[in-house]
Order: C-alpha cells, then sequence, then structure tokens
C-alpha cells in the first residue's frame, strides 16, 4: 500500500530504441506536471535518448545484457546477469518503494518488472506496437495492466489490453496539427528518417530517387536525411554531386520541428515515428522494417495507409523507380496532398501521455485502498 502524504514515485524502465524512449519520455514529462517523481531506468542504447528528459528525471543507467548478441559463453552468462539485476533492483525498490513500476520494452523492463514482481508492486508495460516485443511478451500476463500504442494489438489469451495509443513527447503535441502548406511552385522541405535500425536501404534509395525529381521540383527543394554515422558522408556527397540542397546528419534533434515543416516525411514505421506523423498530420511514404520481429512495423503502417495518409512500399518492391513515383504522386498532387494531411490527424492521439498517466494514477490508487 502506497503512503500517504508523501510525493508519489513512478519507476520507468525503457531501453534500446526511441520507439522505447521516446513513449517514457512522453509519460515522465505528464506525470512531473501532475507532482509525481520519475525515475527512469536505461541501457547504454536508451540514454542516448535521454537528452530531451526533464532534469527532474533521475536517470539509472543499467548494464546491457540479451540473448540477442554475444557469443556462447556471452549469452550463457545473461541469466546470471538478468537475476544479479533484478535482486538489485528489488533491494532498490526496497528502500525507496514505487508506487507503480511500467515498463515500455527492451533489456531494462526486465530487473524493474522482475523486482516489481517479486515485491508485488503494481505494475504495467505499454506496448507500442501491434506484436508484443519479447520483453513485454514475457510480462504480459505478470502485470496489472497492458497499455497499447498500436490497436488491435495481438495479446495472449486471457490477457485484456486498454488502448491508449502511442504517447508523443511534448515538442511534438506542441505542433499537433501544425498547418499545412500544399506542395506548390515555392520552397518545400522532405524529411527522411530511417530510425535506429534498418536505415541503410533508405539512404541507398531516397537519395537517387530524389535527384531523379524534375528539375523544376529539385529547384525548389529542401531535403532532410536522418543517415547512420557509417553512411552520412556518403549520402551527404551523394545529394551535393546532384545539386540537391540537403542536410544529412546521424541524429536530428529537432524531428517534431522539421516534421511540421515538410510537405512530405520518407519514414520507417516504427510506431513513435507513426504516432507523431498523425499528431502533426503529414503525408508519408512509409517502409516498413522487414527484419522487425514479427512484421510489427507493417502493423504499425496499416492505421495511416488505411486512413490514406500514408504509401506503404514494402522493401520487396521498394526500388528507386518506385520511390521517385510515390514522391511525385504526392508532390504533384497538392489537393492529395491536403487529404493526406487530414487523414493522419483524423486517427491521431495527441492525448496519449494524458491517458497513459491516467491509467498509471488508476493502479496506484487502486493499490493504496487495498
Amino acid at each position: 500500500m502506497a503512503e500517504t502524504g508523501r510525493q508519489k514515485l513512478i519507476v520507468m524502465a525503457a531501453g534500446g530504441t526511441g520507439g522505447h524512449m521516446f513513449p517514457a519520455q512522453a509519460l515522465a514529462e505528464a506525470l512531473l506536471a501532475r507532482g509525481w517523481r520519475v525515475k527512469l531506468s536505461t541501457d547504454a542504447r536508451g540514454a542516448r535518448y535521454t537528452g530531451g528528459f526533464s532534469h527532474a528525471v533521475e536517470i539509472e543507467e543499467v548494464a546491457s545484457a540479451t540473448f540477442a548478441r554475444g557469443g556462447l559463453l556471452a549469452k550463457a552468462g545473461v541469466p546470471f546477469k538478468v537475476a544479479g539485476g533484478v535482486m538489485s533492483m528489488a533491494s532498490r525498490m526496497r528502500s525507496d518503494r514505487p508506487d507503480v513500476v511500467v515498463g515500455f520494452g527492451g533489456y531494462p523492463s526486465i530487473p524493474a518488472l522482475g523486482a516489481a514482481t517479486i515485491l508485488g508492486l503494481p505494475r504495467m508495460i505499454h506496448e507500442q506496437n501491434g506484436i508484443l516485443g519479447r520483453v513485454n511478451e514475457i510480462f504480459a500476463k505478470r502485470v496489472d495492466a497492458v497499455a497499447c500504442g498500436t490497436w488491435p494489438t495481438a495479446l495472449p489469451d486471457g490477457v485484456e489490453g486498454t488502448f491508449v495509443g502511442n504517447p508523443v513527447r511534448a515538442a511534438v503535441r506542441e505542433r499537433a496539427g501544425a498547418g499545412y502548406i500544399v506542395p506548390g511552385d515555392y520552397p518545400m522541405s522532405i524529411l527522411v528518417i530511417g530510425g535506429s535500425q534498418g536505415a541503410r536501404i533508405l539512404s541507398d534509395v531516397v537519395p537517387p530517387a530524389i535527384a531523379a525529381l524534375p528539375m523544376e521540383t529539385l529547384h525548389h527543394l529542401r531535403v532532410s536525411h536522418q543517415a547512420r554515422d557509417e553512411d552520412a558522408e556518403r549520402v551527404a556527397t551523394y545529394y551535393a554531386e546532384n545539386g540537391v540542397d540537403a542536410d544529412v546528419q546521424p541524429f536530428f534533434h529537432d524531428i517534431p520541428a522539421r516534421m511540421s515543416e515538410a510537405q512530405l516525411v520518407i519514414s520507417r514505421s516504427g510506431a513513435s515515428s507513426v504516432a507523431d506523423l498523425s499528431v502533426i498530420g503529414r503525408p508519408a511514404i512509409l517502409v516498413p522494417f522487414a527484419a522487425a520481429a514479427g512484421d510489427h512495423q507493417t502493423a504499425n503502417a496499416k492505421q495511416l495507409t488505411e486512413a490514406g495518409a500514408a504509401i506503404r512500399m514494402p522493401e520487396s518492391r521498394l526500388t528507386v523507380e518506385s520511390m521517385t513515383d510515390a514522391i511525385r504522386a504526392i508532390l504533384e498532387d497538392p489537393d492529395g496532398a491536403l487529404r493526406m494531411h487530414q487523414a493522419a490527424l483524423s486517427v491521431g492521439r495527441p492525448d496519449a501521455a494524458d491517458d497513459l498517466a491516467a491509467l498509471v494514477e488508476h493502479l496506484a490508487e487502486k493499490d493504496k485502498s487495498t
């Protein structure tokens, strides 16, 4: 039972990618505004995304341990690292007892949710994709609530989910429904974002696809292209040699601003990218990451494509020519682009962070009353 007269505490655990970290950041912002203390447990990969978190969030970095990487000896040691992490986290939770523990997926969720299970603390998971990630699948039957970012989400038998949507950061919410300037005979912008995994194919296909556009279009075009470190130089060189005005960086810290200024976004269909597109409202060409577990990126794209807000282009059909055709279909049809903008907004859930925060507070109050 939670103590009265003290500031409520949430421990959030997320790691690996922006797909886990951005919803955690959004929930942190919502709960800080409601007067909560917020702790975040993440790994080295997740720590790269903590720059946007409030300084009020207490951040703890945990050592990564996963069966997905390393040799046989390293994999054999993973269970011991996991057990040690759970015990260490349980010890910390005993001394600074959280009111609720929330896992967003990724390895760091294991110690936090494992410890919360042992201690009988209120706990929940938030699944961003339409198919449960490995860690969330482990805990789906061991938590008090399963919040879903994509609907429907495939859940184990006997498990009920609550659809809240994927929380977006304050920087995105501030631009919710930002005015859209349709493509035309004036400066235009394309934003290309590939996520932390599988961005190479976009770096291979998109630059020549854009360079193949009619000169009258290129003359007005500005490209922001997010490319991996090892690809950035060659991508920037290609654009420059082909007369394309482009800003190429490994990571954009101002994606919400760039997205709100864009006439078109070319992206993987990670859950956070899809959520940002629907809240800001931008036409998109989505290329689901073919190697994503359970093909969940295709499931993520479904709502936008079915609404008419995006063109889905499977990797199996992705060529320079098909990408050029898709770009032209949007940039050369202002009325169609406007309809895509409106369709994206029709499926957006800008209040998802508040809905998730309300679910957290419900769990805390439910425990307090028992």
